[in-house]
């Protein structure tokens, strides 16, 4: 899934859970389910050294656009500080897990390979796959569930 998508998501486990300590586990187990879904990928597979460092800026773009649309709905709903501080979390923790891998792509070490290993096998379908490859069709999953979790912060 792209981090805008994971954003979202984040968002709407902060926004509407209180309970600092259900946010983190569920924004981080919400990340690797998500991750488990058909979707993908625009960042080139992790044995490419110089992958991140070409797509650096598809990841500075899929970052501002999912803070901008969760900015704009704090602003539009005019949420409380407590809810604004529980969504931040709710997001921070469910892109933790692709933060990892990029600290892991740069300093590898075992917790972090394991942690890597298993966002790997969440993916389930291989990084080269042709069902991995990004375009509309494969990116239908990451609109769908973005448009939803939207909804869902301007509804709930």
């Amino acid at each position: 899934m792209v981090s805008t998508t994971h954003a979202l998501v984040g968002a709407v486990i902060g926004k509407n859970i209180d309970n600092l300590w259900i946010i983190i586990p569920l924004s981080l187990v919400s990340h690797f389910a998500l991750d488990s879904i058909k979707h993908g990928e625009y960042v080139p597979t992790f044995k490419d050294k110089h992958g991140f460092r070409r797509a650096w800026w598809k990841c500075l773009l899929d970052i501002t656009i999912g803070a901008a649309i969760i900015f704009s709905i704090i602003k539009l709903e005019k949420l409380d500080p407590v809810t604004i501080r529980n969504m931040i979390i709710g997001v921070s923790f469910s892109l933790f897990p692709d933060l990892l891998t990029l600290f892991y792509r740069e300093f590898p070490c075992k917790l972090l390979e394991k942690i890597y290993e298993f966002h790997v096998w969440c993916h389930r379908i291989p990084r080269n796959s042709p069902e991995r490859k990004w375009g509309l069709e494969h990116a239908k999953n990451d609109i769908l569930i973005s448009l939803a979790a939207i909804v869902i912060l301007l509804l709930l």
